[in-house]
Formats: C-alpha cells, sequence, structure tokens
C-alpha cells in the first residue's frame, strides 16, 4: 500500500451517532450476566482520505473499505496467497488474455440491489471511462498502477490500458479482456480500489463527478458519505470533526454474520496516546504498536499480534533535485555512509532486517546476489572526493505526525540517518514536514526534494507490486529516467512462465541496485493490539485484518 495522496479535500459529513464514550458505555457488562459487548473503538494513526477506496492509495482509507466493500478475489486470512471473494473460480483462457469468472450468487449489496455480472461490468466500465479529473494520478492511483492509462487517455504521457473490456455472459458469470499477458491478473484485482460498488448507488451519488483542481481535489457525496459494498459492515457516519467513523453489522450478509455490531474507527494520531486510551478501555485496540511497547502491552496481558515483515522502508534520491546526486558514485557514497544494522537495532522492532532489495526476501524474485553496500564511511569519503562533491549540501525531508507500519518513529529515523550523512562531511539541511500533504506533495513531485524516506506495504504477493510500483517509469520521488529499465519491466510483467517471470525479477533487482535510485533500508514486523478480552482476529502482512470475526470473550 502506498502512502496517502496528497492534495486531498473532504466535505463534512453527518456526525456519528454514537460518541466514543457512550461506546465504552455499551461495552459493560449487564448485571443479568450476559453480555453487551457488541462495540468496538478501535485506534487508528490517522483519518481515511475518502470512502470511495477507488480513489484511495492511504491505508487508512483502505482500511474501512476492506470491511464495507469486497474484490472478485481476495487475500487469503493472515496471507498473500489468492482465494474466492465475490468469485467462486477464475480462468484465463489458452493465450493468457481474457479471464473468466464465476460469481457468487444470492448477494446483495448494502442498499439491497443485486450483485450480478452486470455490476460487476459496471464498475470495470466506470474505472476504464474515467475523465478529466478521474485520470488525476492522486485520484485513480491503483488503476494506474495496474491497468496503466483509461480508454481515451486525456495525458499523452499514460500508457495503454491493460484493462480492454468486461462481458457479462449471463448473471453469474463474467469475461475480462485484457490487451495482453500481465502477471498483475488476477493477483491485483485483491486490491480495495478494484472493489465492486452498487451500480445504483453510483449513479444516484453522483459517484464519478470529481470536481475542484489537482491541487484541490473535490470528491462528489459517494465518496464521503455514501460508500456501498457487498462487505460485512456497512457505513453508517463519519464524524470528520471527532475523528470517528463508525460502520455497524450488515445483518443480510451471505456469509458468516460479523460477530461486532457496531465498529468505530478513532483517529489518535499520537503512539502513547493510542496505548494509554487502549489501557484505559476507552479504545479496544489500535495498530502500529511502538516497537518499545510490544513486550510491555503483552506482560500487561493486551493481545499483541506481529505481522509478517512484508513491507520495505527506503531513502530516496532526487536525481533532478541536485546535480550531484545524478552521478552514480554520490548515490554509491550516500548509501556507504549509512549505518543501517545500526537503525534496525537501536529504532526498529524485533525481527526487523536491513533490507538488500526493494523487496521482502518472502517474494518470489528477490535476490540476494546483488550490490550490497555495507556500511563503510572511509569508502563514501573517497567517492565524494572523486565525484568532486566533498563539500556536498542536501535538502533532507523527513514526515511528522505520523507513525507507519515501515517507520515507527521518523524523527528518530531522520536523526540517525543525517548523522551518518554528517559523519561522512554531506551538509544536511532539515526539513521536517506535516505528513499529509505537506510532506506528500514535496516528496512525490517537483524537484526541491533531494533525500527523503518513505515506504511501502505490499497489496499482493508479487515482486511488481514492490519494484515495479516504484521504478516501471518515470517518477518525479526518483528524478531519473531509463529506457533500458523500464523495458525490462515490461517484458517481465508480460513472461506468462512463472519461473522465467521469477528470473527477470532477480536480474531487475541487480539491476536496480546497480543503477542506485535510492538505498532500500529496511524491513519490519509491524505489531497490532487488541484488548484483554478481544478474540478472533488475525494479523495479515497485507494489512487486511477482518474485523467481522472479532469478539469479545463472555
Amino acid at each position: 500500500m502506498r502512502a496517502p495522496r496528497p492534495k486531498v479535500a473532504v466535505a463534512a459529513v453527518a456526525v456519528a451517532a454514537l460518541a466514543v464514550a457512550g461506546c465504552a458505555e455499551s461495552n459493560r457488562d449487564d448485571n443479568s450476566g450476559g453480555s453487551k459487548k457488541d462495540t468496538m473503538v478501535f485506534g487508528v494513526a490517522g483519518d481515511p482520505k475518502v470512502l470511495d477506496p477507488s480513489f484511495a492509495s492511504d491505508g487508512e482509507s483502505l482500511r474501512v473499505a476492506r470491511q464495507v466493500f469486497e474484490t472478485l478475489v481476495r487475500p487469503e486470512e493472515g496471507g498473500t496467497k489468492v482465494t474466492p471473494g465475490l468469485a467462486e473460480s477464475w480462468t484465463p483462457d489458452a493465450a493468457g488474455t481474457t479471464w473468466t469468472f464465476k460469481l457468487r450468487s444470492g448477494v446483495k449489496f448494502h442498499d439491497g440491489t443485486d450483485f450480478n455480472a452486470e455490476a460487476v461490468c459496471a464498475n470495470f466500465d466506470r474505472w476504464y471511462n474515467a475523465k478529466g479529473l478521474m485520470q488525476s494520478p492522486d485520484v485513480t492511483a491503483y488503476w494506474q498502477d495496474v491497468m496503466g492509462g483509461f480508454a481515451k487517455n486525456e495525458d499523452p504521457e499514460l500508457p495503454p490500458s491493460l484493462f480492454k473490456s468486461c462481458t457479462a455472459k449471463d448473471a453469474t458469470t463474467v469475461d475480462l479482456a485484457f490487451t495482453r499477458v500481465s502477471s498483475k491478473i488476477p493477483a491485483a484485482l485483491m486490491l480495495p480500489s478494484f472493489s465492486i460498488h452498487s451500480p445504483k448507488a453510483l449513479q444516484q451519488y453522483d459517484a464519478s463527478n470529481v470536481g475542484g483542481t489537482a491541487e484541490d481535489i473535490k470528491y462528489p457525496p459517494y465518496a464521503t458519505e455514501h460508500p456501498t459494498g457487498t462487505g460485512p459492515f456497512k457505513f453508517k457516519s463519519w464524524d470528520v470533526a471527532n475523528k470517528t467513523l463508525t460502520i455497524e453489522r450488515n445483518d443480510d450478509y451471505y456469509g458468516t454474520k460479523a460477530k461486532l455490531k457496531t465498529l468505530i474507527f478513532k483517529t489518535i494520531s499520537d503512539e502513547n496516546a493510542r496505548k494509554q486510551a487502549l489501557r484505559s478501555g476507552d479504545i479496544q485496540g489500535y495498530d502500529l504498536v511502538g516497537p518499545a511497547d510490544v513486550e510491555p502491552l503483552k506482560t500487561e496481558g493486551f493481545n499483541v499480534l506481529t505481522r509478517p515483515a512484508f513491507n520495505v522502508l527506503y531513502l530516496a534520491i532526487n536525481q533532478k533535485g541536485n546535480p550531484k546526486l545524478a552521478d552514480l558514485k554520490v548515490r554509491q557514497a550516500i548509501a556507504y555512509a549509512l549505518n543501517r544494522q545500526a537503525l534496525v537495532d537501536s529504532k526498529l522492532p524485533p525481527g526487523a532486517k536491513v533490507a538488500l532489495n526493494f523487496m521482502p526476501d518472502t517474494v518470489e524474485g528477490f535476490n540476494g546476489d546483488v550490490t550490497k553496500y555495507d556500511y563503510n564511511p572511509e569508502k563514501a569519503k573517497a567517492l565524494l572526493a572523486e565525484a568532486g562533491a566533498s563539500n556536498l549540501t542536501l535538502k533532507f525531508h523527513y514526515p511528522t505526525e505520523v507513525t507507519r507500519p515501515y517507520m515507527p518513529n521518523p524523527k528518530d529515523i531522520f536523526e540517525l540517518l543525517s548523522a551518518d550523512l554528517k559523519a561522512v562531511g554531506i551538509n544536511v539541511e532539515a526539513i521536517p514536514l506535516k505528513w499529509s500533504p505537506d510532506y506528500l506533495n514535496a516528496t512525490t513531485s517537483g524537484t526541491k526534494h533531494d533525500l527523503h524516506f518513505l515506504g511501502w506495504t505490499g497489496d499482493y504477493g508479487d515482486a511488481y507490486n514492490f519494484i515495479g510500483t516504484f521504478f516501471d517509469r518515470p517518477k518525479d520521488e526518483w528524478g531519473f529516467t531509463n529506457a533500458q529499465l523500464f523495458a525490462q519491466f515490461k517484458d517481465a510483467d508480460t513472461t506468462a512462465d512463472q519461473a522465467a517471470r521469477v528470473e527477470k525479477y532477480k536480474a531487475l533487482n541487480k539491476a536496480i541496485m546497480d543503477l542506485l535510485p535510492g538505498v532500500p533500508i529496511s524491513h519490519s514486523p509491524p505489531a497490532i493490539v487488541f484488548g484483554k478480552d478481544v478474540t478472533g482476529i488475525k494479523a495479515s502482512p497485507l494489512t487486511d485484518e477482518r474485523f467481522s470475526t472479532g469478539e469479545f470473550k463472555s
């Protein structure tokens, strides 16, 4: 999952019907011995940006979407393997370009309308025929990452669309046709951004009417007040001012009904405040547990779940930010200057490791035989001297008011990395910025940033989802163009044979670490915690926790 996209303006919506204090009250046992514990308040680190996952790329928006919406295929619980979702089965044709999905029957959207093949095609046609601001990468980021362009590209730099057409063969059979073989299909269809929405609600609430400007995007009512899916929870209200979003059990759900009646996401941006709210009983769980808090919370009896490390923290080097950064020797010097092992040992949770690739070693295509940049400050100084950059000054951006799975304390990470750079003679100009939208605007567009760190939690278990997302085309974050590398990515993605494709990903990982557009720092196993009496929820490497399975022990 990518960092949240900037430039989002969300209209205020109705106040949540249940205040957090009231929810805490509803979780108390009654005097008759029965239990009234049917409401969970879960602490999150940031506000969702938008409720239509077609337009979302931030973790908090997608967390909500995963409870309210469903996709044709979905990850296995607690893993990354593709399993049935709204589709019971799927098969490609002989050419590998048309996939037939057999859909579940008897499924209804939250507005009571039927889920069927026509509804699936209405959604794909909506995405494919996007116009105006819907073609902005800040609006349809995941469609563009997976499918490329649209039916009619308004930007000449957009590639042709991978998606070609959707055909409803009968009520429970749909054909999705693509312009070429792609490693992304069907796994990418697990992404919440490919959630299936009620066509009636999309039309009723003007879902595709994205207005404003690229700098100030205005979303339609559907995306802020009326998200309508098929999931085990349905949207109730979003109190933007009080930072609470409430969803409730879908009693008409076709599958196993949620055990919780009400689930409230409460934004508490400060990590220590989340911890204290858990201890006091104001919330019954929270995400992004600080590394130092894992063992104490376990000792106190809280249910701390550790996700597998399916992420990467990286230092990005913008080659357009400073002319010297276009020199490979300077980028190599930066890599050798960083004591990444010390950072892992002192600031990241147990189980974290130094990264060799821009993807974890659990993903096929990882290559342990790449150029390595072990900590060597003397070599860094020598390379800077050879490049005539011994008095280099770099603007180093870092984020504030945020915690991410790969980045538990941004300021601490910045201080360690900047100290390493200063030790080899690189002058650092610190530029702290609020995470959203300031930091994200500054580091993903333009040429003013030199160095910054960001990260990525994988969306599905394929190498392209990591390294392709970063490096398969020119991006302002990195500021380089390399036609040969981009062609390698296209070749790998269109290779149908899995074993051959894995070898091409290994070659790409080697090419990336030779080019060194940035420095992969670490992979971290983030933790999520629930109350002492909460059970039934399984940690997911994709942050795809299923709150519908959670319950309070009686």
